[in-house]
């Protein structure tokens, strides 16, 4: 799997009638790469992916894959809290010529670092793809510890991790402790700089959907030795990567999106569109930021 600075845990585009619109989901996937991102996450927490089923997150898979071909990579969220679900969905992923899989840490059942260790060996063992692993507690409840992601790191096609557990001293042991080969990404788009400094590869971004293109000078910026400018485009860009929070994940960036002429729909109950308050807000951020 290609080794990605900018990828974009892309939304799940939904029509009037709150089915998936396929038409768009690639429209957006060929917006994302032309405006900064290497590569594509799809179906992840910000695909709404506990309310996609499988079958639809499968279309998704090929539609984003064919559309955007080898111009980026693209990785299918396959993660469930069930080990057995994860590891059927990663075998069909397979088939949908996708690049590599991305699993979250099981939500909900509050496992144990083993448990989470022979969850995602199950998934790795059950495919050939490169496997990402996706350590989010404050959606999971449950944190993986660095030397489990160690102890993972010798499965051979357990490859990355997107780590958004908003700890750097987390990411200094994971930096410390995991061969010099095992990637580590950025899973908060605030922290793209702090967690470069410590050695990590890029971001798996939300805002990028919005802010992509200053996004990619901000890490070509790093990467180049501009610490100055990196400095100051992360500055910049800094209430745009906390104001898509400014409600529940993907609700802001989804109400953004209309802005650059995509339409992602609304979002899925239990979600709820942003109120007129939020959506004041976003109005004022998108001003500010995109003037």
């Amino acid at each position: 799997m290609a080794l990605n600075r900018i990828m974009t845990a892309m939304v799940t585009p939904f029509d009037e009638k709150m089915e998936v619109n396929y038409a768009e989901a690639e429209r957006l996937a060929l917006y994302l790469i032309e405006h900064g991102s290497d590569g594509i996450v799809v179906c992840g927490t910000t695909g709404e992916s506990p309310t996609v089923t499988a079958d639809e997150k499968l279309e998704l898979f090929r539609v984003v894959k064919k559309a955007v071909g080898n111009k980026a990579t693209v990785i299918a969220g396959i993660g469930s809290n069930t080990t057995e679900g994860s590891i059927s969905l990663a075998r069909k992923a397979e088939a949908t010529g996708v690049d590599g899989l991305m699993a979250v840490v099981p939500y909900y059942n509050k496992p144990s670092q083993e448990g989470m260790f022979q969850h995602f060996r199950a998934i790795a063992e059950a495919t050939s793809l490169p496997l990402m692993v996706y350590n989010i507690p404050g959606r999971t409840s449950v944190n993986l510890f660095p030397e489990t992601v160690r102890r993972l790191s010798e499965i051979p096609n357990i490859t990355s991790i997107k780590e958004a557990a908003g700890s750097m001293d987390q990411v200094s042991e994971l930096k410390r402790i995991l061969p010099g080969d095992f990637v580590v990404y950025s899973g908060d788009d605030s922290l793209t700089i702090p967690m470069l400094a410590l050695g990590c590869s890029g971001v798996i971004s939300v805002a990028a959907h919005v802010v992509g293109d200053e996004m990619r000078k901000m890490v070509e910026a790093w990467f180049a030795g501009d610490l100055q400018t990196a400095l100051q485009w992360h500055l910049k860009l800094m209430p745009m990567f906390k104001g898509v929070f400014v409600t529940t994940n993907p609700v802001p960036v989804k109400y953004l999106l209309k802005k650059v002429g995509i339409n992602a729909g609304g979002v899925k109950l239990p979600l709820v569109c942003a109120s007129p308050k939020e959506e004041a807000f976003l109005d004022n951020l998108y001003q500010e930021i995109k003037g």
